[in-house]
This record gives C-alpha cells, structure tokens and sequence, in this order.
C-alpha cells in the first residue's frame, strides 16, 4: 500500500504558520515528539476535493536552514529527509508573513533551493493591508517561481484556494530534492528585500522610508562604515559633552573634602573619611556624565531600531572568526558589563560557540573601564584638535574600543582553531521599524544606569577604597618618610613591582591592580588614595588627580597601563558568573590566565614601543 503524500508547513515563527496548518487540518491531528529529541511533532490529515488524502506535518518555526537550535535542526532534516523516523516530504508550504515579508523571504529562498514542489501561503493580508501595505501576489509569484496564495489562516480565508493550489500540485511529477547550497546572509537579504519591493503595490510612506534607510544602513560597504562612524562620534562625545557636569562634581567633591577636613579633627577618622572615603569614591563618581553619555547613545540606538542592524552587519565578520552570528547581542552587552552579557550566551544552542563567546566576552570594554580610560586620557592626552569635531582624547577613546573589539575576535579566532576547535554559524533576525523611542524610556534607562553605577560606588568601591585605605595607612610614617613608603599596601606594591617593574609599572600602579579585581573602578578610587594619604608629605593636597599622575607617570607608562586595562581580566563577579555558566572552574582559570597573558604583553609592548620612540 503506497503511503500517503506528506506536505510539510514550514515558515518563520509568528508567520502564522500553525493557524494555517490548523485551518487545514481541522481536529485531524497527533501531537508528539520527533525520534530522538523533544521537539513536538504535530501532524495531521487533510482531505482534497477529489477526495484522496493528505497527511501533513507542521515544522518547528525556523530562521535558516544553517540550525541554531533543536528546533532549526529538526525542520533541516526532515526536509532533507535526514530526520530517524521521518520520510522526506513530498511537497511544501511555505507561510510568510504579508506584513514582514523581506524579513520572511530569506528563509523561504532557503527553502526553494530544495527543489521541492512548493506553494507560498501569503498570511496576514488583512494585518498588511491596516498597515497601509498592499502587495501583488501574481508578480511575487513570478519572482519566487511558485504559486502564491493570500490567506488569513485565522479567518479561514484562502484556504480553499490554497487546497485547489496543492491538488493540483500533488498531481505533477516530482523528481527528487536537490541538497541545499550555502547561502550568504548578506545575499540572501539583499535579494529577499528586492522581491518584496518589486512585489509592492503601494505602502505608507514610513515603509518605503524604512527600506530606503535599509537599503544605506545595510549596505555591505557603506553599512559598516556608518557604524563606525557611528561609534566615533559616540565617543567623541563622552569627551566634548562631558567636561561641565564633570567639573560640576569635581567641585563638589573639592568642596566635601574642605568641610570634612575643617570639621573633623586630625588624625586617622580624618584621614579615613576625607582620603579613604571622599578622595576614593569621589574620583570615580566624578565619571558618571562620561558613563550616562555613553548609555544614551547605546539606548538611542536600541530604542531606534539600529542596534538589530548593526548587529545584521557584523554577522558576517563574527562567522569569519568562529563566533556564532547569535554571539554579536551577548557581546554588545559586554559593553554595559560582562555580567549579563556572558548569562545571554545561553540563548547560543552549540556548547563550544557558547563557551568561545563566554572566554571572549570580558575583551569587550565595559562601562567600568571608562572611569579609567578617561583618567588616563584627560592626564596625559592633550585636549588639541585633529579635525573640524574630531578631538584627539575622543580618537584615543574609540581606538581603545576598537582595541578591545579585535582583541576579541582575534581570540575567537584562535580558540576556535585550537583547543574549541571549529565555525561559527550564522543566524537569522527580525529587523524591527524604525521609530524614536519614547523618552520616558530612554530617561528610565539612564536613571537605572546612574543607579547601578551609584549603587556600587557606595558599596563595592567605599568598602575595597576603605580596606586600601587601612592598609596604606598603617603603620604610621615617621618624620621624613613618606606614608607609601612604611605602610602596608605599600609593602605589598613594592612586591607586585617585581613582576611589573618590566613593563613601565611602578608601585603606585602596582597597588591598584589587586583591588580593581573587586571592580574595574576601583583602580581610580586606590591611586585616589594613596596620593591622597601622601598628599599631606608633598604638598599636592590642592592638585587633581590629573596633575598628581602628571608628576609621577611618564607618558609611556601611561600608555602602558591603558593597553593593560584593555585585555586584563574583569572583575570577580565576572569570574564567578563564568564559574556559574561553565559549571566548573577549568575555564574560568583558563579565562582569567590567558586575559592576563595577554595584559601583560600587550602593556609591555605599549610601553617598550613608547621608550624606544622616546615617549
């Protein structure tokens, strides 16, 4: 007895792609899971016009034919007929959503190189057309080569259609299914967005507004040289917008430090509150405006549309070096803290392009690098002009950046040809609208930020700046010598200088590395410290911070101890996270020590490199 033909449904997801496959089926259906894997299989009968019948098969919504998930994998094989348990179908159709179709039509372009006889079911009509779209399926028809049907699944409309179309496709010959070819993304894009222009009767005018700002922002040429252009300005204005409210809080600080010292009375609770407390926590909250700037434009950004995009434009790059295209979100969030950006990995299904994207996740420079890098740079950076809107510490800044992001891929690249050998895969994604986002929301994202930051300067950052503070206060130094000298702290610096001395560090810096280790500002707030406990031996009780670092840096340790801060390892709740995510402490080690090997020969490149040009 010949087996009934099967036609397999398949589409994107929120394509309404099950509500057709119900409206066909009716209660005819078994639900179950696929051979093997917990993935549900929903099959069920239908029966055409003349009376034979159809078994069909909904398949798990998916983005691309290259699997990200169970899900993905299983439509793969059953198309391929590579699924245990599952003959290959004999017919396809395709459900795209009318009101997103270019985002839709990568897939099923996908789809058609499998050779299968296939109709599209052209869904949601009714929602396109209240959106002002309104499309003609003849000429679709003829772009993709198959029958297009307009249905909407949930009304039922089009389905008597769509059961005429498949009759008479199951009566054609069919010869076979030819293996899919590897489609680029890029590609695959560009031509789905060209059907669905040409299949365009008439749209509102913010549609055709989004292609034409898709058609500059995607490009493969002028796409990534916007983002780049993008990123320069943003840190051009971390610099250019910064300097009043910075002065602002400086003043402030100054002016807290003047009462505390005129009302406490000599000694250690003075010197606690005044260079522990106030001196240590004070020069970090004074980079909050630098920090909020930097979170405006990445919330203009995400709340606009573009982010999505950016990270449709860096797919390809990130494929190139062994990350999964679903690695670019997780690392964008690196950017705020590495944190969440290494618990979004869990959203990446192949366990060694998860594990590659957790090992290079701390590359990406966090929010909590900034106070550090806008210190350095505002000490030993001059404030000159190198062209019209282009200053030379906002270009310092972004190639800080761009150090941290090829850093990254570099390292992706390598892990990936060694001990996490293997290629990252790409990944499909729904392009939102272009819209300008509410500003209560954007004003609510700053506002949590400037909390956050708050939050650990009274805790993190008060409690390691006070544990310093004790430690490079006792014991007391005596006439004629200097506090860092005799203290503890400075004992313990003078030790780690060994190790340091090599690449340009001296102790001062030497002091601060092991307490940035609870939180990447914390670096600021102990040189704070300390120069503040020996402010009192040299008379620079009156200096900034800047001037204090002018005096006892020169510019190629400087420059040294920004490269270090590029590659070093985060702080200890990054560490612990990727204990948590790795379930075990292997690759945590193996994180934290090949991040320092890369600090250390990258400083001490940086610094030998500014010696030998006379830096």
């Amino acid at each position: 007895m010949n087996p009934l033909p099967l036609v397999a449904v398949a589409g994107n997801p929120n394509a309404g792609k099950s509500a057709l496959f119900n409206a066909l089926t009716g209660a005819r259906q078994k639900v179950g899971n696929y051979p093997g894997v917990t993935v549900e299989r929903k099959s069920g009968r239908l029966t055409l016009a003349d009376g034979r019948p159809v078994e069909m098969v909904d398949l798990p919504g998916s983005y691309s034919l290259d699997p990200a998930s169970p899900d993905e994998a299983v439509t793969r094989d059953v198309l391929l007929g590579r699924q245990k348990g599952e003959r290959q179908p004999d017919a396809l159709v395709i459900v795209l959503d009318a009101s997103n179709l270019d985002n839709h039509l990568r897939f099923a372009l996908q789809l058609l190189e499998l050779g299968l006889p296939t109709i599209v079911a052209l869904n949601m009509v009714d929602l396109a057309r209240r959106d002002g779209l309104e499309l003609d399926p003849q000429r679709l028809s003829a772009e993709l080569g198959v029958p297009v049907i307009e249905t909407v699944a949930v009304r039922r409309r089009g389905i008597a259609e769509l059961q005429m179309a498949l009759d008479d496709m199951l009566s054609a010959p069919f010869c076979g299914v030819q293996p899919p070819a590897k489609s680029d993304l890029i590609h695959l894009q560009r031509r789905a967005r060209e059907i669905a222009t040409a299949a365009v009767v008439s749209e509102t005018p913010v549609r055709r507004w989004t292609h034409r700002l898709d058609a500059v922002l995607l490009h493969p040429i002028a796409g990534p040289v916007i983002l780049a252009l993008i990123m320069f300005v943003m840190f051009q204005a971390v610099f250019a917008w910064s300097q009043t409210p910075v002065s602002w809080i400086e003043d402030a600080v100054s002016w807290l430090s003047v009462q505390a010292t005129a009302v406490l009375p000599g000694g250690l609770l003075r010197s606690l509150v005044v260079d522990g407390a106030i001196a240590g926590v004070g020069a970090v909250v004074t980079f909050l405006p630098q920090i909020l700037i930097l979170f405006l434009f990445i919330l203009l950004l995400e709340g606009t549309g573009y982010m999505v995009r950016a990270a449709f434009l860096m797919d390809k790059l990130m494929h190139g070096v062994g990350l999964s295209g679903r690695a670019f979100i997780p690392l964008l969030s690196s950017f705020a803290c590495a944190v969440p950006g290494i618990m979004a990995t869990r959203t990446i299904d192949d366990p060694k392009d998860r594990l590659t994207t957790i090992l290079v996740a701390p590359l990406m420079t966090c929010s909590a690098r900034l106070p550090v890098y806008t210190l350095i740079i505002a000490a030993f950076i001059p404030n000159t002009r190198v062209a019209w809107g282009v200053g030379l510490q906002g270009l310092v800044m972004f190639g800080l950046y761009i150090a941290g992001i090829a850093g990254a891929l570099i390292a992706a690249l390598v892990l990936r040809r060694g001990v996490l050998k293997g290629s990252g895969s790409g990944f499909m994604m729904e392009l939102p609208k272009y819209q300008w986002p509410p500003l209560k929301d954007v004003l609510i994202g700053l506002l949590t930020r400037a909390q956050i930051f708050l939050k650990r300067a009274g805790t993190i950052i008060l409690g390691t700046t006070i544990i310093l503070w004790a430690l490079a206060s006792i014991p007391q130094a005596g006439p004629g010598q200097r506090q860092s000298d005799v203290s503890i702290a400075g004992k313990i610096g003078a030790g780690i200088e060994v190790l340091v001395k090599p690449i340009g560090f001296n102790r001062d810096i030497s002091m601060a590395l092991l307490p940035a280790m609870a939180a990447r500002e914390v670096a600021v707030s102990s040189i704070a410290t300390v120069y503040s406990i020996d402010s009192a031996d040299d008379g620079a009780g009156a200096q900034k911070l800047e001037q204090r670092l002018q005096h006892r840096w020169s510019l190629a340790t400087a420059l040294a101890f920004l490269a270090w801060f590029v590659f070093a390892p985060q702080c200890i709740s990054t560490i612990a996270v990727t204990r948590r995510e790795t379930n075990g402490w292997k690759w945590p080690i193996f994180m934290v020590s090949y991040l320092f090997v890369l600090a250390y020969c990258a400083a001490g490149l940086t610094y030998w490199t500014a010696v030998a040009l006379g830096l």
